[in-house]
């Protein structure tokens, strides 16, 4: 027999609460930044992808308040019906002299950009190899595909090196996917032995750079530059939403990969194009990530980092051993993660818990990022309001 809609909505509501897993929205009342306001409240932030303050920055501002001017609030349609606006080709122009490769394409998001693209470079016949703790995007899209998936070990080379010779016997095309820094953990993949892994068995990398773009490298390009091997990565992922302050996802390679995508990406065919505002912001915040500005920004974000991390060290929590502005710090049971983030947000400070099904089951924590935009003062009062804890 049949439930009504209500009821079963009811039911699994129920599941979730008994299972201590609801979460809510909770409304901010502010632009993104170092602090934010929360009601009445304004609280120190330290939850925020904005890696280098950019959300805020007056020319950020400026570019889509210029950008509405010209182009109106929307993009009309999708980019192959209505037509594609100059303004994102100016962006994805930018991106690909940014990454130092042929093209770019943007999509509505990063999530949207995963979904299109894996699906159309691969599918029944082909594998996909994922590292275990790539971002849910990249998971589903290799579902998506049709492709046979495996999950490699967090980064573990000899788990991954055991499925690429299965893989090369099985004489398929095959696809690795692994994020440069991981978005829950903060450490870094083991990028340099990667890629000579795929050489080895001929397989093909896609690299999603979203945490790393803005923060490594000489020219901010992210790991894969920093390391030397962005030439031999076939597609770079990245997003417009965390060190770029902006919003949006994009692709990165060749003017073949990119050709394919608008054909074949579906997440691209049939979405309403990115606005107008979003891709200017985009386009401006490159400008300045490339600039002498952006490179002090890099500084002091990493000064931040060393001062925190310094810090928690002493105090007793084990931290990524890399360099990384995501900080966790695994509680473990997620009553406890919550009871610790309603502390912090007593004291002040908004770091909200990461529970199941984000992270593990036993894995809770308060994931703390941090930014340029942080002030010595604000590091210190989050050290103090975790000392009380």
């Amino acid at each position: 027999m049949t439930t009504s809609f209500q009821t079963h909505l009811d039911q699994k509501l129920s599941e979730i609460d008994e299972a201590g897993l609801r979460r809510k929205l909770r409304e901010i009342e502010s632009a993104q930044g170092a602090k934010i306001g929360v009601g009445a409240q304004k609280l120190l932030n330290f939850s925020s992808n904005d890696y280098l303050g950019l959300a805020r920055h007056p020319a950020l501002k400026e570019s889509s308040v210029e950008a509405v001017r010209l182009f109106g609030a929307g993009a009309g349609s999708a980019r192959l019906i209505s037509g594609s606006l100059s303004v994102l080709h100016e962006l994805e122009a930018a991106a690909a002299a940014f990454k130092g490769v042929e093209a770019s394409l943007s999509f509505s998001s990063g999530y949207a950009a995963a979904l299109g693209t894996v699906p159309a470079l691969v599918g029944e016949g082909d594998i996909v190899v994922v590292d275990k703790l790539v971002h849910s995007s990249l998971v589903d899209a290799a579902r998506l595909s049709g492709a046979k998936l495996r999950v490699f070990k967090h980064n573990d080379l000899m788990d991954l090196e055991r499925i690429l010779k299965w893989a090369g016997e099985a004489g398929a095309n095959t696809l690795i996917i692994t994020e440069s820094v991981f978005s829950m953990d903060g450490d870094i993949a083991p990028l340099e032995n990667i890629v000579k892994l795929k050489e080895v068995y001929g397989a093909w990398l896609m690299l999603d750079e979203a945490h790393a773009v803005g923060l490594y490298g000489k020219g901010r390009r992210g790991v894969a530059e920093e390391l030397g091997v962005a030439d031999q990565v076939e597609v770079q992922m990245g997003t417009l939403g965390k060190a770029l302050g902006a919003a949006g996802g994009l692709i990165c390679g060749s003017h073949a990969l990119v050709d394919l995508l608008i054909n074949r990406a579906r997440s691209f065919i049939y979405s309403t194009a990115p606005v107008p505002a979003q891709a200017a912001a985009a386009r401006r915040a490159i400008e300045l990530i490339s600039s002498d500005e952006g490179g002090m920004l890099q500084d002091r974000l990493w000064k931040n980092v060393e001062q925190l991390k310094n810090s928690l060290t002493k105090y007793g929590w084990e931290l990524p051993s890399g360099q990384s502005a995501i900080l966790p710090l695994i509680v473990g049971a997620e009553d406890d993660a919550v009871a610790l983030s309603q502390r912090l947000l007593e004291a002040g400070i908004w770091v909200p818990a990461v529970r199941y099904p984000t992270v593990a089951r036993g894995e809770a924590r308060l994931r703390i990022t941090v930014s340029a935009a942080h002030t010595d003062e604000d590091i210190e009062k989050l050290l103090e309001a975790l000392g009380d804890a």
